[in-house]
């Protein structure tokens, strides 16, 4: 065999999973759609920003059913995944997401396979390899922690520092989020600037810590081998081993062959199922049925609030508060009952971002009330739904010859619920900070999607083991948020991390790396 193990997707769950891989001496061949994002000036230009910038692809559309409307959409591609363009945001599941309530579970039969005390050594490692900056204490939902953060947290910018005097005025526990940004100066790394163009933004300077920035070159040097623009179109198996992976280079279309021993599957909550859709592989599991379904994605929505004068006259980077004093629900909050979820500060959205979305008539007087707004985000727990997935099309080819995936989605009514009532009390903050009028913005992306090929007990409904191996093979693994069986009711991006280190780690005690031939072992060594 070429490889010792071949990793499809380059985001958290890819990346710390090939991390482990590469320092156990694994020879590891990384696949990844989209290409190198450059880096300069340009990264905070307007029309960079989320999707409108040239990094969000549509060459293979999710045609997606969600609250009675039909949409087309497409997804973040490049080496680093969505990291590259995230608000940096790294908090850790709690240790009860690990044991998630009835009116979360529902009759989703969802159950995770381990508890936190099992994770929290990978959550300490991932908050090492790429560098966390936070502050233990304050966030009266804080889980045990083994050690402190790698890097303490940025000063508090002042419209930060706004939210948090009329959260604490309120009774509430703000805390300082945990940011995956580099406030050293180290020898090839700028320190943050505090700038505003970080959530949706490649960062020009390279101080947000996204894994193109700050992991992958290390693995790189150590002999990673990474394609970039090369499509996986199917997953090739011989009775329950896969043997190799078929794939398309994006530049030439040259279709080629890969071999490994072992194969990684990270390439997101969507995309994942629909490669293994795609390559028949559920008529191999016991859990065919549920592959690609229970798809979670959180009930999120901004809470903008309008201000008379402008909140951030600075300019900073302001995404630095959290709230969950809400997040196992709330005596005052009589329905739903149980678990909400978080209040975090959003970043004011850009101008072009937010002519782009707004109606016609209004996107002028939209872009020009911007530098008046400013809000917080509300992140509620989704149930897991059977009915809730990704499914394929094959009557409709996209250009590289993979089906269309399908994607359907909608929220139970006490997801609605959840969502409502940290709406609210996330109008109630802003309003004491002195907004004027608050409005809400549902957000539709797909950034928090999970669950599509979820770890369990048991072999019937849950498409991976306990180990996250593919049921039905032998040598097919995850290693994305599609493992997860709830989505909990923080950011996903530090417990995909954390999941696939554990993923890695056992791999490489359970799966010995063939031997290397002997220039590449002694270049290693070098």
């Amino acid at each position: 065999m070429e490889h010792d193990a071949i990793v499809i997707g380059s985001g958290f769950g890819g990346t710390l999973a090939a991390h482990e891989l590469v320092h156990a001496g694994w020879r590891v061949l990384m696949l990844e759609r989209g290409p190198w994002v450059a880096r300069g000036p340009g990264n905070w230009a307007p029309e960079a920003v989320g999707f409108l910038g040239p990094y969000y692809s549509t060459d293979t559309p999710y045609r997606v059913l969600a609250r009675g409307e039909r949409e087309t959409v497409g997804s973040f591609q490049c080496v680093g995944g969505q990291s590259v363009f995230y608000g940096g945001a790294s908090p850790r599941f709690r240790a009860e997401d690990f044991e998630p309530a009835p009116e979360i579970v529902g009759d989703s039969g969802a159950r995770w396979p381990f508890a936190y005390e099992d994770l929290e050594p990978h959550y300490t490692r991932a908050e090492r390899i790429i560098g966390v900056a936070g502050e233990a204490g304050p966030d009266p939902t804080e889980p045990f922690r083994s050690a402190r953060y790698p890097q303490p947290p940025g000063a508090l910018s002042p419209l930060a520092r706004r939210v948090w005097d009329a959260a604490r005025s309120l009774g509430l526990h703000p805390f300082r989020l945990p940011l995956a940004l580099n406030h050293a100066r180290r020898p090839g790394r700028a320190p943050c600037a505090a700038c505003p163009n970080c959530d949706g933004f490649a960062c020009a300077i390279g101080a947000k810590n996204d894994l193109a920035t700050a992991v992958l070159p290390g693995l790189l040097r150590r002999g990673l081998r990474l394609e970039a623009e090369t499509v996986a179109v199917r997953l090739v198996a011989r009775g329950r081993r896969l043997t190799g992976v078929e794939c398309v280079e994006r530049r030439t279309g040259r279709r080629v062959h890969h071999t490994a021993r072992v194969f990684v599957l990270a390439a997101g909550a969507l995309a994942s199922p629909h490669l293994v859709l795609a390559s028949g592989l559920e008529r191999l599991s016991p859990a065919g049925g549920a592959v690609g379904r229970y798809l979670t994605r959180h009930y999120n929505a901004l809470v903008m609030g309008v201000f008379p004068g402008r909140p951030d006259p600075e300019e900073e980077f302001h995404k630095q508060v959290g709230i969950h004093d809400f997040y196992f629900g709330h005596p005052t909050i009589a329905r739903p009952a149980g678990k909400l979820g978080a209040i975090q500060q959003r970043s004011t959205p850009p101008s072009a971002l937010v002519k782009a979305q707004a109606p016609p008539l209004l996107r002028a007087l939209a872009a020009r009330a911007v530098p008046h707004v400013t809000g917080l985000m509300v992140i509620a727990e989704d149930q897991p739904q059977r009915e809730n997935g990704v499914a394929i099309d094959s009557r409709r080819i996209d250009p590289y010859g993979l089906p269309q995936p399908l994607v359907t989605h909608r929220y139970s009514r006490r997801d609605v619920e959840a969502g409502g009532a940290l709406v609210a009390r996330a109008r109630e903050i802003l309003r004491r900070a002195g907004a004027w009028i608050t409005y809400v913005h549902p957000m539709r992306s797909f950034s928090h999607a999970a669950g599509t090929l979820r770890m369990g007990t048991d072999p019937a409904s849950s498409a991976l083991d306990p180990g996250g191996r593919f049921r039905g093979t032998e040598n097919l693994y995850v290693a994305d948020a599609s493992v997860f069986p709830t989505s909990g009711g923080v950011n996903p991006s530090l417990t995909i991390a954390a999941c696939a280190l554990r993923l890695g780690a056992h791999l490489a005690g359970v799966v010995p790396a063939a031997p290397a031939e002997p220039e590449i072992a002694q270049r290693r060594a070098s």
